[in-house]
């Protein structure tokens, strides 16, 4: 969908004698930087308030005070030309400018620890690039430095705050971005420090981002502390898989081993931003993995070689009509294995796959629109109202939240939520638990409607926690319905939206990797199937299942392997190449950064072995050609990088079903933000923010 252009109001000036011309809410640091100039900073982010109290990026403007000027504190619109129609001139590069760098970057440095060779931050640091470009070459302090207590933060950053040089980026982080008050400056002067009001772990599900922000080595991370140095390690550009954001990153890998993700800039989605979960997961790609195939044998699995893996699944498969077998697909898994997997099981003469571990009420034949997020992430900032029903994006999009709270902190936005009242990191109404209340707004009981219709683009965003029930497909049409009623389907505006929390959903729907007319479900399947593939499905309820033979295609030692007949080692998603589509239906490439450990292999080459081996060979030998097939059939997910808009007649369609709702409140799926995956349970890093996040909660409750 494409957002209207907000027009702006332009203004010229003269940077170093270039002439430019820029929108006139520009500050002078940004005019510079569009002219090219080079401008150094330590406050100033353009994600975040002014805060100017760094004063590193002084310069010079022509006919103003006779002295230096912060450019990030002053805007276009403050400065004058002329007395004969001149344009206002800046200077960049001035003596005057190049003393007053100098000067500050020495009073910087006056505290600042000599522990750059010990520092994490060494290498992408911006005081040393900074010190070495504007600075001067020696001191003239000769007093000790002031020394200050490191503070106890949490698992997630490390601190060291005599490095600290006070540029207040993390404190406006925490209370602007991530919408709670956690760190904060205190005393003045020499005393000044940056601390946690109550001396206790920061809760943010974003709080790693500050050591991005940190310009400095006094916030850094702390399960990556002295492990390696930037420039030892290879970088690739990758997606996240953690929720269906599909936030952009960059995996940084020594060898065969990840050694930490970083964000990766992408406006659309995810900005500059990723949760905790997506930074710190890494450890669990390396602990609890399955590196060779094991078969069951009186009782218990034991090592076995491929070939022997083969044979007892060929051994099962061949005495077993093609009703009774099933796939099952799991939150992690890339479109090309759901591919291979479908034109298997289907070529075995089965109809039951099942993309959907959580039973949600979702099918792709009610069309694309009816499973999209289909208002974009981006366009949550286009939205004038907003009503969630059964989600809290705060543990299930932690970054898709952050997105709605800067939509918020623009004012005017009013919020309702029915489900669980909890905290969002933003002000809401609360409306009510469940059916009952939705039924009330779309019947205009509630007055909240009102606020829905009277909204420019108002927006409705159903959650899994009201779509994995019984009743789901009632309350997805009735959600569909009042969208229609207020106004927030229309040809600019579809603000009808689903928010997954699974990163293969979306696509294992686009791929139809539902049940045919005769298929069952996966809750079914695991006691009616007589053969079961897993393909990484640890998300299911195993204490039903009665199956006979279950054949486990994952990289770790989940549920979904202890209850496993035969497991096949695979890859994890930084360990392949593959396709994901987020909960918007945005086509996102995962790029390959190490390799799967041992014997593992990756899903798609799994199954085709495994295809040759039951008789029913798949029609490529290499990705390259499984994706030349994918994409003659699913021509949509050729369009990398691009959302293919649903249509708003499907919404409408969706909101003529109805169907009985139950009174039952809705409930979120994720209980443990940081427990949600086979990764992250397989992470140390994770454990331990969980405990702490239900000691915290049980502190709170008390």
């Amino acid at each position: 969908m494409e957002l209207k252009d907000v027009s702006e109001t332009m203004a010229k000036l003269k940077v170093d004698g270039k002439e430019i011309e820029v929108p006139d809410h520009f500050s002078l640091l940004q005019a510079c930087e569009e002219a090219g100039a080079e401008i150094p900073r330590f406050c100033f982010h353009e994600r975040l308030s002014v805060a100017g109290n760094c004063r590193m990026c002084l310069i010079e403007v022509k006919g103003g005070p006779p002295k230096p000027t912060a450019s990030c504190a002053m805007g276009v619109r403050d400065i004058r030309g002329g007395p004969n129609g001149e344009l206002p001139e800046i200077f960049t590069n001035t003596p005057m400018v190049k003393k007053a760098r100098e000067g500050v970057m020495e009073f910087l440095l006056i505290n600042h620890p000599l522990d750059c060779p010990i520092c994490d931050q060494g290498g992408e640091c911006d005081l040393q690039d900074q010190a070495m470009a504007f600075g001067i070459a020696g001191s003239r302090y000769t007093e000790n430095k002031r020394a200050v207590e490191d503070k106890y933060i949490g698992p997630l950053v490390k601190t060291v705050m005599n490095r600290c040089i006070h540029c207040t980026r993390c404190v406006r982080f925490t209370t602007e971005v991530g919408g709670i008050s956690e760190l904060g400056l205190i005393g003045r002067g020499e005393d000044a420090e940056i601390t946690t009001y109550l001396e206790r772990a920061m809760t943010s599900e974003l709080q790693g981002n500050v050591v991005d922000l940190c310009p400095v080595g006094a916030l850094t991370s702390r399960p990556f502390a002295f492990t390696a140095r930037p420039w030892e390690l290879g970088k690739t550009e990758s997606i996240d898989v953690m929720d269906a954001v599909g936030s952009a990153i960059r995996v940084d890998t020594r060898g065969r081993e990840v050694m930490r993700i970083m964000p990766r800039v992408n406006e659309q989605v995810n900005e500059e931003w990723i949760s905790d979960k997506t930074r710190f997961i890494w450890d669990g790609l390396k602990t609890q993995r399955l590196d060779r195939p094991y078969v069951r044998r009186d009782g218990r699995l034991q090592p076995a070689s491929w070939g022997e893996a083969f044979a007892a699944i060929r051994t099962a498969v061949t005495v077993t009509p093609g009703n009774k077998i099933g796939a099952i697909a799991g939150d992690l898994a890339s479109v090309e294995e759901m591919y291979a997997l479908k034109e298997l099981i289907r070529s075995l003469g089965s109809e039951n796959l099942d993309c959907r571990q959580d039973g949600t009420a979702l099918d792709p034949s009610l069309g694309r629109a009816s499973y999209l997020f289909n208002p974009t992430i981006e366009g949550i900032e286009q939205a004038g109202a907003l009503l969630l029903i059964g989600a809290n994006p705060r543990f299930e999009a932690a970054v898709l939240n952050a997105r709605i709270r800067k939509r918020f902190r623009r004012g005017n936005f009013p919020i309702g939520v029915i489900g669980e009242q909890t905290e969002m990191r933003y002000a809401y109404d609360y409306l009510g638990a469940g059916p009952d209340t939705l039924a009330d707004i779309a019947s205009g009981a509630n007055s909240f409607v009102e606020k829905l219709r009277g909204a420019k683009n108002p927006m409705i965003i159903v959650g899994q926690g009201a779509l994995a029930r019984p009743d789901g497909a009632a309350i997805l049409s009735a959600a569909a319905q009042l969208a229609g009623s207020v106004g927030a389907l229309t040809a600019e505006w579809n603000g009808f939206g689903v928010l997954h929390t699974a990163a293969s959903r979306v696509g294992g729907l686009d791929l139809g990797f539902v049940p045919g007319a005769n298929g069952l479900g996966a809750s079914d399947m695991l006691s009616a199937m007589d053969v079961v593939f897993l393909l990484g499905a640890d998300e299911l309820d195993f204490s039903k299942k009665t199956a006979k033979f279950t054949v486990y295609i994952g990289s770790h030692g989940d549920q979904g392997a202890h209850h496993a007949d035969v497991i096949l080692p695979a890859a994890t998603y930084t360990e392949k190449s593959g396709i994901w589509v987020n909960t918007e239906g945005r086509v996102q490439m995962g790029n390959r950064a190490g390799f799967a450990p041992g014997d593992a292999r990756e899903d798609w080459a799994i199954l085709r072995a495994l295809s040759d081996v039951l008789g029913h060979k798949l029609p490529f030998d290499s990705l390259y050609a499984l994706r030349k097939a994918l994409y003659a059939a699913y021509p949509v997910f050729a369009e990398v990088d691009a959302v293919a808009p649903g249509s708003v007649d499907d919404v409408a369609r969706l909101g003529q079903m109805q169907g009985e709702m139950t009174r039952a409140g809705f409930a979120s799926p994720i209980k443990d933000f940081y427990l949600t995956n086979p990764i992250a349970r397989a992470s140390a890093v994770m454990a331990e923010c969980s405990a702490l996040a239900r000691n915290n909660f049980q502190a709170a409750a008390e």
